[in-house]
C-alpha cells in the first residue's frame, strides 16, 4: 500500500511539473548573482536579464547574495525547486574551483542543468598609482625589493587570479600577501582608494578605470593580446609562458529542471546574445560573447568538465582549501 502511495504521488508530482513546463514562465524568474553588486558577473547578469525579459515575457529579477567566493549564491540554486524560477550565473572560479576548494553542500555539476555560456574575459594584471611600475620587469623588480610586502586582492580564497598569481610567484621567485574580499567590486574599490597595491583580476571588471588612467594594467594573461586592450602585452610574450588564465561566464538551473523549460531558458539567452545592442553592452565592458555554437547546455556541460578535468589536479597537488 505504501509503495502505491508513494507512486501515486511521484506521478503527481511529475504531472504537476509538466503542467508547470508547458506554462513556463507564468511569474518573474530570478538569477543569483554570487556576488555583492557592481562587479563584472552582476554586470553581465543585468544586461542579459534585461533583455531575456523580451522573449519570456515575464521580469528577470537580479538577486546578489555574496560571499565563501560564490559558493553561498550558487548553493542557494542548488537547493531550489527545479521548475527554471531561480537561476545560477557563476564562472570558472563557482563551478569548477570551488569545488576543489571548499566543502561545498552540492555538486557543482551534478546538482545543476545548464543552460548557455554567456561570455569570456581574461585575467590581467593591474596595478594601483601607488606602484611605482609601468612594465611587468619593473614590476617584478619591485615585488622584489618589497620582500612580501605588497597587497594584492582576490575574490574569495583558492580563485583563478590566486592560483594564477602563485604561478607567477614560482616562475618570478617573487612574494607578496593576498587580501580576500567578498566579491570584485569592493576589492577595486580598495584598490581605486590605495588599500591594497595590485590584483590578478577579471580583465573587464578594471577596463572603464585602466582607460580612464586610475589604474595601470601590465600585462593580459592569456597567449594572445586582448582585444580590448591591444596594446597590453600577454606574460607570454614577456618570457613568463603558460599561465593562461580566463573567467568564462555560463547561466544553470538547478538538477531536474524540466528539458522544455531549459529549452525556453536557452532560447531567451540565445535571442538576447544576438541583440546588436546587447553586443555593443557586453564589448563596452570587456566581455566576449561566446559564438552561437557555444550557447547551448551541451556546449556548457562540456566546457565545465573539460575545465575541471584541468585544474582539479593542479588544485589538489597545491594544497590550498579553505578549511
Amino acid at each position: 500500500m505504501r509503495k502505491l502511495v508513494a507512486l501515486v504521488l511521484t506521478l503527481l508530482t511529475a504531472s504537476a511539473i509538466c503542467a508547470a513546463a508547458d506554462n513556463f514562465p507564468s511569474r518573474s524568474v530570478t538569477i543569483v548573482v554570487p556576488y555583492p553588486a557592481g562587479g563584472p558577473t552582476d554586470t553581465i547578469a543585468r544586461i542579459l536579464a534585461e533583455r531575456m525579459q523580451l522573449p519570456l515575457g515575464q521580469s528577470v529579477i537580479i538577486e546578489d547574495i555574496g560571499g565563501a567566493g560564490g559558493s553561498i549564491g550558487v548553493g542557494r540554486v542548488a537547493h531550489a525547486a527545479p521548475d527554471g524560477y531561480m537561476l545560477s550565473i557563476g564562472h570558472t572560479q563557482t563551478h569548477v574551483f570551488n569545488a576543489s576548494i571548499l566543502k561545498l553542500d552540492y555538486d557543482v555539476v551534478n546538482d545543476f542543468a545548464p543552460i548557455s555560456l554567456i561570455a569570456d574575459t581574461p585575467i590581467w594584471i593591474v596595478v594601483g598609482k601607488s606602484v611605482p611600475a609601468n612594465d611587468v620587469k619593473a614590476f617584478i623588480a619591485w615585488l622584489k625589493a618589497d620582500d612580501g610586502k605588497a597587497t594584492m586582492g582576490t575574490v574569495g580564497i583558492g580563485s583563478p587570479s590566486e592560483f594564477a598569481a602563485r604561478i607567477f610567484q614560482k616562475e618570478t621567485g617573487t612574494s607578496f600577501q593576498l587580501v580576500p574580499y567578498r566579491g570584485g567590486a569592493p576589492l577595486l574599490q580598495d584598490m581605486l582608494g590605495g588599500h591594497i597595491d595590485f590584483a590578478f583580476g577579471q580583465a573587464a571588471g578594471y577596463l572603464t578605470n585602466v582607460k580612464s588612467g586610475e589604474l595601470r594594467a601590465l600585462a593580459v594573461l592569456q597567449p594572445k593580446r586582448w582585444w580590448a586592450a591591444p596594446d597590453v602585452p600577454t606574460l607570454d610574450e614577456l618570457g613568463i609562458p603558460n599561465i593562461d588564465v580566463s573567467f568564462w561566464h555560463g547561466l544553470w538551473a538547478p538538477k531536474g529542471t524540466p528539458p522544455d523549460v531549459i529549452a525556453k531558458l536557452n532560447s531567451a539567452v540565445r535571442d538576447a546574445l544576438a541583440d546588436p545592442t546587447v553586443q555593443d553592452r557586453f564589448k563596452n565592458v570587456g566581455q566576449e560573447i561566446w559564438p552561437p555554437d557555444y550557447q547551448t547546455p551541451e556546449a556548457l556541460a562540456t566546457k565545465q568538465k573539460a575545465e575541471m578535468a584541468k585544474w582539479t589536479p593542479i588544485i589538489k597537488a597545491s594544497g590550498v582549501t579553505a578549511q
